[in-house]
């Protein structure tokens, strides 16, 4: 089968989509599919193009044994939405011209959503290619970029929930990160097919590295005393990451307990200067790392924050950072209600809950997980079990060919 994946981000950018993207596409390919990727100049998540894929409008690479097509795309550091919609269409257009004429006829063309108009494209090249379309749904926008606040104009978010409907009704198949996005939509479009694609770990990378752990530890200049807590991922608006300086300010009285929150977005100036205002010892920001360094990060740590916002939006989200933090047999310290709560800490027994933005019960569970290292293992060791047994990438790559295989038959 002939498989091509359009997608604005993909590595050597860092991040849940690209790694995402990345493992699902080495697994078709290893399972005997042709897997072609459509995607950007890498830019994400600094914004600004990386070396060697400067001032081109088209680029083709392997990666992976992955043929990658990229096409130019407008960058800029500038926040507003216009810059930001800029930035979208521009891989909107440059996309099309790029998949019409460098890309041959496709079985299967998968596209990544949001950003949302990105689709069109998709619908677009998936008619000329002769190839059905597989709406992947990893955040319901416009829904979700409402109800943040981050789009207010009343036309644009009509026309947007208006394209959203046009995609999904010219779907294929539609595919959504967790069980709360394949629900809203089943609701809104009960004749569609749409079937649970979620995230998961990569048993054969995440593997714990103890000289790695080692290592990391002294050179960032922590002891073998201190307890560490680490939040991984993009410092943007959805994570709510003011509950973290605020925990570690009701902890400063205890010197062994660190906050690491690595990585970067539009949130870490702010937080930055939070930190600063609260003279906050125990918290260090660091910057993203390649893939290939993560799992030596997260052995040398002894739990892992992940918060989001208190949004009813969330109640179905699964943020990607959580398993490979559990594979490595990390206890969580969960700030999401909802389906990530009822799946990691109800049914996996893989950490701590607290009550989203509430920063006392996050310090409580903190301080409850550093003064306990036999509760930290025995958490890390059920959530473990738990990821490897329901959220291994193999599994779930094997169960997305079956479903491709079972719908291409009936479809004749």
């Amino acid at each position: 089968m002939k498989i091509l994946i359009l997608t604005q981000y993909f590595p050597p950018e860092v991040g849940a989509p690209q790694n995402r993207l990345f493992e699902l596409a080495v697994r078709l390919k290893e399972q005997g599919n042709e897997v072609t990727i459509l995607t950007a100049m890498p830019n994400y998540p600094k914004m600004v193009v990386h070396e060697g894929y400067r001032r081109k409008w088209y680029k083709r690479e392997e990666i992976a044994g992955l043929t990658v097509h990229r096409s130019w795309i407008f960058v800029s550091q500038r926040k507003s939405i216009f810059f930001r919609l800029l930035n979208y269409f521009s891989f909107v257009f440059s996309s099309f011209w790029v998949g019409l004429f460098r890309i041959r006829r496709q079985d299967v063309l998968l596209v990544e959503s949001p950003p949302l108009f990105l689709g069109k494209t998709a619908f677009l090249l998936s008619r000329l290619k002769r190839a059905k379309m597989i709406f992947n749904v990893s955040d319901l926008w416009p829904e979700s970029a409402e109800k943040l606040g981050l789009v207010k104009n009343r036309f644009f978010l009509w026309i947007s929930y208006k394209l959203e409907a046009f995609l999904y009704r010219r779907s294929w198949i539609i595919t959504g990160q967790t069980q709360g996005i394949v629900k809203d939509i089943q609701h809104r479009f009960p004749v569609k097919k749409v079937f649970w694609l979620p995230n998961g770990v990569n048993v054969r990378l995440f593997k714990n590295d103890s000289e790695g752990a080692k290592k990391w530890r002294s050179e960032q200049g922590y002891t073998d005393n201190d307890v560490l807590f680490l939040y991984a991922g993009i410092i943007g608006y959805a994570q709510g990451l003011d509950v973290i300086l605020n925990a570690a300010k009701r902890t400063k009285e205890n010197p062994n307990i660190k906050y690491i929150l690595l990585g970067s977005g539009p949130e870490k100036e702010r937080l930055l200067e939070l930190a600063a205002s609260l003279h906050l010892q125990n918290v260090k920001f660091l910057e993203p790392v390649e893939k290939k360094q993560m799992p030596a990060i997260v052995s040398a740590i002894d739990a892992a924050v992940i918060p989001l916002r208190k949004l009813d939006l969330f109640l179905g989200a699964i943020p990607s950072k959580l398993f490979e933090n559990l594979a490595l047999e990390k206890p969580l310290v969960l700030g999401v209600d909802g389906e990530a709560r009822e799946l990691f800490i109800e049914k996996g027994r893989g950490g701590l809950y607290f009550e989203p933005e509430n920063d006392e019960e996050l310090a409580n569970a903190i301080q409850r997980l550093a003064h306990d290292p036999e509760l930290r293992k025995q958490l890390g060791k059920q959530g473990a079990e738990y990821v490897k047994e329901y959220f291994d990438l193999d599994k779930i790559a094997a169960k997305f060919s079956s479903i491709l295989i079972e719908n291409s038959a009936k479809n004749g």
